[in-house]
């Protein structure tokens, strides 16, 4: 169910980048609050904040862009861990993303973490995402 809820958020992020929306909703869950709290360090997007509706409360996320023509600053989304086949990582092997110029998004016991901060922190965990 969380690699559902994974997957249809990188795909809204994805498609609002290649129509260069400014905003993309996506329903609120611990799990995509997270991601976005991730990508809002890493300084891929602007902002986000939660809406509240009753009971259907989502987030907004604010898309990053440069220059005049706006390019996407998140030029690459790529599923990593998918529910048919789950990617663990220890922190000595944890994959660098083109060369260290990408970030990966891993799930580990401690929370959502980019792989920076598992290799400093010295944990492994599953790694859900590369972004770029």
């Amino acid at each position: 169910m969380i690699n559902d809820r994974v997957s249809d958020m990188l795909t809204r992020i994805r498609n609002a980048n290649l129509a260069k929306h400014q905003i993309v909703q996506i329903p609120l869950t611990n799990i995509t609050k997270n991601i976005a709290e991730v990508l809002l360090q890493e300084e891929l997007i602007s902002s986000f904040e939660e809406l509240q509706n009753g009971t259907k409360s989502s987030i907004l996320i604010s898309l990053k862009y440069k220059g005049k023509d706006r390019q996407p600053i998140i030029q690459t989304i790529k599923r990593i861990s998918k529910p048919g086949l789950r990617v663990y990582s220890g922190a000595k092997k944890m994959p660098r993303v083109l060369g260290g110029f990408g970030t990966a998004i891993v799930s580990t016991s401690n929370g959502l973490m980019t792989d920076r901060m598992v290799r400093q922190k010295n944990i492994g965990g599953e790694i859900l995402c590369y972004i770029w």
